[in-house]
């Protein structure tokens, strides 16, 4: 079976900011971005990979049935964390643009177990 990961969605308090965020600190291009600003599309994405988005779906939807896809709230079902792989030199960035932005780093960690097999680093943050 050829399976991969299209899509992942994250409830966020503010769209737009949350969009900011990911398009500046984190470095990874909006898509629909201008279609969501102009009210022509329900939320924005990010691209993480060429086959793969971040939807950024706002907690509003959790009141009640999200029109677009008929689905009822969160179903009671939150994310602990997702983890983005960069080679070194796009991490060593990353926590640079963090830190210029004064993004507060929660955790950090060595040889994390993943998909990819070993990260040397990690960092968490909100």
């Amino acid at each position: 079976m050829r399976v991969r990961l299209d899509h992942l969605v994250c409830w966020v308090s503010d769209q737009l900011v949350s969009l900011h965020f990911y398009e500046r600190v984190i470095g990874l291009p909006g898509v629909r971005a201008e279609e969501f600003r102009e009210g022509k599309a329900p939320f924005p994405s990010v691209r993480i990979t060429p086959t793969c988005i971040l939807d950024l779906m706002s907690f509003e939807v959790t009141r009640g049935v999200d029109e677009g896809t008929g689905v009822h709230g969160s179903a009671g079902h939150q994310i602990n964390h997702f983890c983005l792989a960069f080679g070194k030199e796009d991490f060593d960035a990353l926590k640079l643009r963090l830190k210029k932005h004064r993004v507060e780093i929660t955790g950090t960690g060595t040889n994390s177990f993943g998909a990819q097999g070993i990260a040397p680093e990690t960092i968490y943050f909100s």
